[in-house]
């Protein structure tokens, strides 16, 4: 009696995923990584979605928002110590940071991490003085952003525009492939 229960539940979970996958993006594409990202096209048709502001502290105690970056391309990660996936990725976003210098920010957003967690995971990478490291207590960034993977990234234009979002893992030379789009746009 309990198997075809079983069986309805697992079908109704399946079919409502991939209702929600569906409908949660028009554009949402599998890449070779199994990864599902977004991207928007630049012409002149497309509507591109604004950054979403946030006022988060990085490991001293300074408030950092959105606006700090106005007018520069921007790269912002969701990670958070428990992910596996986030470990070699932060390791390559300040690897791409150390080679485009001041043309791109990439900021590392913390989810909901008290600052020592976040800090003995960054120290123990030697990656902690290399890039920006926000912390968010309460998870708001990676809501902002209808995250529903772990890690998530926005690249965003110099105008504040959204123009690629991967959820999923990338490695160091789809970073870089993302950030150099950034300049073309």
């Amino acid at each position: 009696m309990k198997t075809p229960l079983i069986i309805i539940s697992v079908v109704v979970l399946v079919v409502a995923g991939w209702l929600l996958i569906s409908k949660t993006g028009q554009h949402l594409n599998m890449n070779t990584g199994n990864n599902t990202t977004t991207q928007a096209q630049p012409n002149s048709s497309t509507k591109f979605d604004k950054a979403p502001d946030f006022h988060l502290q990085d490991f001293s105690g300074k408030t950092v928002s959105l606006s700090d970056f106005a007018g520069k391309p921007i790269v912002i990660n969701s990670w958070a110590a428990w992910c596996p996936f986030c470990r070699k990725e932060l390791v390559d976003f300040v690897a791409a940071q150390k080679e485009f210098g001041d043309k791109v920010s990439i900021i590392a957003v913390d989810r909901a991490e008290t600052r020592d967690i976040a800090k003995k995971y960054t120290d123990e990478l030697g990656v902690t003085g290399d890039m920006i490291f926000l912390l968010d207590l309460s998870d708001s960034f990676y809501q902002s952003i209808g995250g529903f993977s772990m890690p998530e990234t926005i690249f965003v234009d110099s105008n504040g525009n959204i123009v690629f979002h991967k959820r999923g893992p990338m490695d160091v030379k789809e970073i870089r492939t993302r950030v150099k789009e950034l300049f073309q746009l």
